[in-house]
């Protein structure tokens, strides 16, 4: 059997699916002529997956460990079962086969673009460094990329934690400035609420509509403590105060802080949040579900119930550049940076 770039021949079951859809791929470490092996240094779980894990086994950090290695070993990737979700992560390019088109060399620092439940993974130190209490797992093992794959080598300039953070939610930003940048170029300057605006893609797409000419920026929390923060670090002109999950209390806030919003971005890890984020905006906006506990169906559905003109776009994760257009939001902006390493302190703090 001869390599496919997609990935085909490291698909153990069921045979003929991509590797996102597989129940296990094919981790060993001898790579074929187009593939790269890393030398795993950290993991980094999506908030979705990780949130579904902690809430499972209760705050137990030694069972989410066991969970998170079982699931290795059994997959040969980091696909959680029930939220279909992975992440991303870092380490140091340890060979590079021969036909490899994605400009890696040997000793490149590098973080992966491409998500953690289509990736061959081996974990060999049994995650003994991770105490399962954060998204960020210290670990040793290996990682293929396959010959179509996407991975960035990490700036200099930032700990390898902080460009982790990064790089995992680097595709909201870009899309956000993208869909943004098309209302400017119609002649309209758009309103934009981000839900879920402290998180890390949150912040980041805050940042991201701001340059890209948004007229004014509304920033939805859940709770008091993230209204302050984001006061703090001026991310947003607005912040509004309710709970996603709840459709009419969402819209009524996104309402009194001069909605309804003409792009509205979900990056909240939680699900249900599908008709809050249709109802507070407006008809012929845009709606962008930037979240792995996304219903699509819930999304498609609701819209049609309420008879809501919108358009609805998938956050896939990729746009071209997405990766240094990220980087250099955190560089350009104190206040994001700020935000994301108080929550990376907070975490390390346990």
């Amino acid at each position: 059997m001869s390599s496919e770039p997609i990935g085909l021949h490291r698909v153990l079951a069921p045979p003929g699916v991509l590797p996102q859809a597989a129940d296990r791929l094919d981790a060993r470490a001898e790579i074929w002529p187009d593939e790269v092996r890393i030398a795993v240094e950290r993991l980094n779980l999506d908030a979705a997956s990780f949130r579904q894990l902690s809430t499972k086994h209760g705050g137990d950090g030694d069972a989410v460990r066991a969970e998170v290695l079982d699931i290795v070993q059994t997959r040969g990737k980091m696909h959680n079962p029930v939220t279909g979700s992975g992440g991303m992560l870092t380490g140091i390019v340890d060979e590079v086969g021969p036909a490899s088109a994605l400009g890696l060399r040997a000793g490149d620092r590098v973080s992966t673009l491409v998500s953690l439940t289509l990736t061959p993974l081996a974990i060999t130190d049994r995650l003994q460094h991770w105490d399962g209490r954060s998204e960020q797992v210290p670990c040793e093992g290996h990682a293929i990329l396959f010959g179509r794959s996407i991975a960035a080598v990490l700036p200099d300039d930032l700990p390898t934690p902080l460009a982790l953070a990064v790089m995992d939610v680097c595709g909201a930003p870009a899309l956000t400035a993208r869909v943004v940048r098309q209302y400017v170029d119609r002649g309209v300057t758009p309103t934009v609420c981000v839900v879920g605006g402290a998180g890390k893609s949150g912040s980041l797409s805050l940042a991201a509509a701001a340059e890209a000419g948004a007229g004014r920026t509304i920033a939805v929390v859940p709770v008091q403590r993230e209204v302050d923060v984001l006061a703090d670090r001026a991310l947003a002109e607005v912040v509004a105060l309710a709970d996603a999950r709840d459709p009419v209390a969402l819209s009524r806030a996104v309402s009194a802080a001069g909605g309804p919003a003409d792009v509205t971005v979900v990056c909240v890890d939680v699900p249900g949040c599908e008709g809050g984020a249709i109802l507070c905006t407006a008809q012929g906006g845009t709606v962008i579900f930037f979240s792995m506990a996304t219903s699509f169906t819930a999304a498609a559905l609701g819209a049609e119930g309420l008879a809501s003109d919108v358009t609805m776009l998938v956050g896939n994760g990729y746009v071209p550049g997405h990766a240094a257009y990220a980087v250099d939001l955190l560089r350009a902006h104190a206040g994001v940076r700020g935000l994301f390493e108080s929550r990376l302190e907070h975490e390390a703090a346990g």
